[in-house]
């Protein structure tokens, strides 16, 4: 469906509502991204910024069980770090860039960019300073894009976009941080639930890919094919 995976040098969003899958999709690629790359994979290390409180250890240990990993190494190569606030957020990339250096990184996931400048930025006078911030922390993960060839890889929320139209449409949702969100990520998918354990992925942007859908499935042992 993505032609090959996630891009190398880019990147990548994954927006949606609660539970459509997104944090699902980078547990997933915390393991896949560590397979060698006859197999799909990155043969490198995983970084993980949480910003939610939503990283599971237990997830990767299942979802290596699928892949004939060994999930002490698995861990092994996950390099996690919870942040608090913006701030924090932005100061955690100077500390994954020193990392990088020493050793190969194949994915750098920061689960949900937005959620903290959410809380941080609340207030309505607020926002031009939040997308200031969001702009400069986004630069900062393009240049780590580039200067390490990783795929970064960000979760973004939702909120109900009220128009006038919407009364008879139903309620349109669109990704927090605007435009400033849409520039900076490479390709942007949007995540969806369908029936079930059910979820469905939309190309919205990319320079490579077709718009296009495709459905998986969530199971314990991670992000699979539908099975029909």
């Amino acid at each position: 469906f993505l032609s090959g995976g996630i891009e190398t040098g880019s990147i990548t969003e994954l927006y949606g509502e609660f539970r459509s899958g997104k944090t699902q999709l980078c547990h997933t690629l915390c393991v896949t991204c560590q397979l060698p790359f006859d197999q799909g994979g990155g043969e490198g290390k995983a970084m993980y910024i949480d910003a939610e409180g939503t990283f599971r250890p237990q997830r990767l240990l299942q979802i290596a069980e699928r892949y004939g990993l060994n999930g002490a190494d698995v861990l092994e190569n996950v390099a996690y770090a919870r942040a608090y606030n913006t701030d924090h957020q932005s100061q955690l990339l100077i500390q994954a860039a020193s990392m990088m250096v020493e050793s190969r990184f194949a994915v750098l996931i920061v689960d949900s960019a937005t959620a903290l400048y959410r809380t941080d930025f609340s207030g309505r006078g607020e926002l031009s300073a939040r997308q200031m911030h969001l702009a400069k922390f986004l630069r900062s993960l393009q240049k780590m894009a580039d200067e390490f060839q990783v795929a970064v890889v960000i979760t973004n929320q939702v909120v109900a976009q009220v128009d006038g139209s919407a009364m008879f449409a139903g309620p349109q949702i669109k990704p927090i941080g605007g435009n400033i969100m849409a520039h900076a990520s490479t390709t942007r998918l949007a995540l969806r639930k369908g029936r079930g354990e059910e979820r469905i992925c939309k190309v919205i942007s990319s320079p490579c890919l077709a718009e296009a859908e495709a459905r998986f499935q969530i199971s314990p042992e991670g992000v699979a094919d539908v099975k029909d």
